[in-house]
This record gives C-alpha cells, structure tokens and sequence, in this order.
C-alpha cells in the first residue's frame, strides 16, 4: 500500500508548475517521483508504484535502461548540441538510415523535429508546399477522422474531433477541415463499402482543395482508444490514390511495436506517403520525432520555387536525442518484440476480463500492448488517480477510459498487479 504522499516538493510544485490539461488549482492530486527503474516509479515518501503508462507511451524499455544511459553518456563526450542548419553529424545520419531501413518502403527522406506535435505540423507542411510546387495552391486542406488526436500545436489540432477532441474552445481560430466519421468497422473485421461512404464522398467533391488524408493507421489513441479494421486503411489509401490526395500516417503513438506490428501501417501493408514517429523513438529518454516523406515529395518541393521546404527546429537533430534513439531502435530489434508483445495482449486479455461484468463498462479492447476499459461515463480523476496510487499503482486515464500501455519489459506479475487494480477499484465504486 502507498504512504501519504507527501513531500515538500509538493508545495513548491503547487506555487509554481502548471501541469498538462490541468487547472492551477485542480485537486486531481500529484505525486513526486524520486526515481524510476524498470517498470517501478519510487515516490518522495519510499512509496513504489507499477507504471501502466510507459510515460505517456514512449519508455517502451522501462526507466533506467543500462544501454541507453551508456548512449547518452558516451555522446556527452563528443558534443550535446550542434546546430543542423548547414551542419551535421553522425547520430542523425546514422538514425535517418534506420527508419529509412524499418519503416515502410518509399519513405527514402527524414526530416527531424523535437516533438509529435511538430512533426504532424511539419507533415502538413510538407503536404501544402508539395502541391504547391506542383501548381496546385488551392490543395491547402485536409481530411481526417472523427475521433483522431494529432497534437496540441495549431495545426494538429485543426485535424483533431472538432467535437470531442480536447481543443473545441479554440475551433474558431483553427483552419477548418474536412472530418468524416471514425471508422465503424473494429479491428480483424472486413471494411464495407457503407463504412467508406462520407471518406469517398468528401474526396470526390473537394479533391481539388485536399492536400491530404491524415490519421492514425489502425489505432485512435488519445482520441478515444479505438481499434479500427486494417482492410479500411488498406481502402482509404487507394481512395487517396484515386483522387489524387496524400496519405499521412500519424505513427507516433503506434510506431515501434505497440500494436503489435513494428508499424501499424504494417497491419495494411501501406506505405504512407508521409509519415510522423515519436514518443518511443528514443525509448523515453529524449524529446525527438521525425517526418518521413517519399523521395517525391522531398524532390518536388526542393526543385520547386523557394527550392527549401520551410521549416528549421532550433534543436532539429540534437546529437543526444539522436545517439539514444539509435540505441533504443538497436534494443528493440535485437529483442523479440513481437513474441514479446504477444505475451503483454494476452496477458492483458485475461488480465481485463473480469473487468466486463460491471453495468458501467462499456467495453474492454485489447490490441498489441494496449489494453482499453471504456466506461459509460467520465472518471472522477480526484478519485481514481488517488485510488489507483493507493493500489500501488499508476494508471492516468482521461474521460470515460481507463487504459494500460506499460512498457515492454513488465513482467508477468508486474501486469496482473495493474489489473487487479483496475478491477478493484471499479469493483469499489472508487471512480464516480
């Protein structure tokens, strides 16, 4: 059982920080971390916690990994930081070789940033300014899924739900885009014709001003925690093909293993025309994404007046971000992974079952590492997040889901704990 939790860093935290999604004077409770390792968070107060969240879904090797601290430190040792306007080095050189190598094929140009949210701006972009070196200006829009989360910068978020997103208080000074609804049809079941009717509608009326499709292949992550059928992805590519629109394939939350393909745009074996990675690409060590492109694109708008896609992070390529990146992708691929992810869906399967005879359960999904418990109604986050600490646990969830995404290391035990807690406290009422 955890402790009291507290630490007087809590109240210089409560003065001064101002956490995500969070009010100044919120009384969701936070807790001080004085160290992690493994899938283990120590509190200030000695209390221990099993992370069901990998740090918002990147510490896909758990915290403290030998490898990768050695990856930092040897780099330190060359240089932190250099600027990549007219200069490079070989950590970026040698990571963009590596995703040009795992992703899908035709993905031959990485461009680097420092965050998911960047990159998604960035594949936008790139998508305006490549049909406007083709001579097509009025390709200035985008089509995306009802129920999908790009980011919080402005431009993710005008290809976020206007309706259900997090970002409807800012509708009025977002670009207005094209949303058709989120795809009906679950994973492993077939695509039918009606399930693609408003994403063939909406491209056969306005391709002419649609610079691209973009969302999340297979799984819809902070937008609802849906599964959706790779056969509607496998269709809406060759929609986009048809009607002369690109593809963009937000792999940030999805890329490096978690669905349980290395890409999920593997499930559809598609290969996007631009793609954005993140989160778990540097195994949680290091704020760094990137945005692969094809080598058409890159050459359309590099041959093409102001012959530069404009756009320049100040810390675009940093030699440490890239340096574990290459190691955490390195650890990754000399691991089973995908036996391994196999082992964490069906532990998570069983783990979750029980959790299906409550009335207010809504559904229980698993796919990869990730397992969903949706309830009918929102959460209480004053509660739940204190119930769940008090389990001995750490579980964030957010509106009506309550999910586990840990990293791939957990053990057996380590994930049985995590889902006894989810069905304890639904069990107790401990989350109205």
């Amino acid at each position: 059982m955890a402790k009291t939790h507290r630490s007087p860093l809590l109240d210089d935290d409560k003065k001064t920080i101002w956490h995500p999604y969070s009010s100044t004077h919120s009384e969701v409770p936070v807790f001080a971390v004085k160290s992690a390792s493994g899938c283990l968070l120590t509190l200030e107060d000695g209390s221990q916690l099993v992370d069901g969240m990998a740090s918002w879904w990147c510490a896909i090797h758990g915290y403290n990994v030998p490898e990768l601290n050695q990856a930092l430190c040897k780099q330190l040792d060359s240089m932190a930081h250099i600027m990549f306007g007219g200069l490079t080095h070989q950590p970026a050189v040698e990571l963009g070789k590596k995703l040009v190598a795992i992703t899908p094929q035709n993905l031959d140009t990485v461009f680097l940033a420092d965050s998911g949210s960047v990159s998604v701006e960035i594949a936008m972009k790139m998508a305006v300014q490549y049909w406007q070196a083709k001579g097509q200006s009025g390709k200035q829009k985008f089509i995306s899924l009802r129920g999908g989360y790009h980011g919080d910068t402005l431009g993710a978020m005008s290809v976020c739900d206007p309706v259900t997103g997090m970002h409807t208080l800012f509708s009025e000074m977002l670009s207005k885009n094209y949303f058709v609804p989120s795809p009906a049809c679950a994973f492993s079941e077939p695509c039918l014709p009606e399930h693609l009717t408003e994403l063939k509608t909406t491209l056969e009326s306005h391709n002419e001003n649609i610079a691209a499709l973009i969302l999340e292949p297979v799984v819809q992550g902070a937008g609802g925690m849906r599964f959706y059928s790779a056969d509607y992805l496998q269709q809406a590519k060759a929609l986009c093909q048809q009607y002369d629109v690109l593809l963009i394939a937000d792999e940030i939350a999805t890329g490096f293993g978690r669905s349980g393909k290395l890409f999920a745009c593997e499930h559809a074996g598609i290969s996007p025309d631009i793609m954005c990675v993140g989160k778990s690409l540097t195994g949680g060590y290091m704020t760094l994404a990137a945005t692969l492109c094809s080598k058409d694109i890159s050459d359309t708008i590099s041959n093409n007046p102001p012959y530069a896609f404009m756009h320049g992070p100040t810390f675009m390529g940093n030699p440490l971000a890239c340096s574990v990146a290459l190691e955490s992708i390195r650890l990754l691929l000399a691991s089973d992974w995908q036996k391994n992810i196999t082992r964490i869906e069906h532990l998570l399967k069983t783990g979750l079952e029980a959790c299906r005879q409550f009335d207010d359960v809504a559904e229980v999904r698993v796919l990869g590492a990730i397992g969903v418990v949706e309830l009918k109604q929102a959460v209480d986050m004053v509660k739940i997040q204190q119930a769940f600490v008090d389990a001995g646990v750490w579980i964030r969830p957010f509106g009506k889901l309550i999910y586990l995404m840990p990293p791939y290391i957990i053990k057996e035990d380590e994930l049985n704990i995590l889902c006894t807690a989810i069905f304890n406290v639904l069990n107790n009422g401990k989350y109205r």
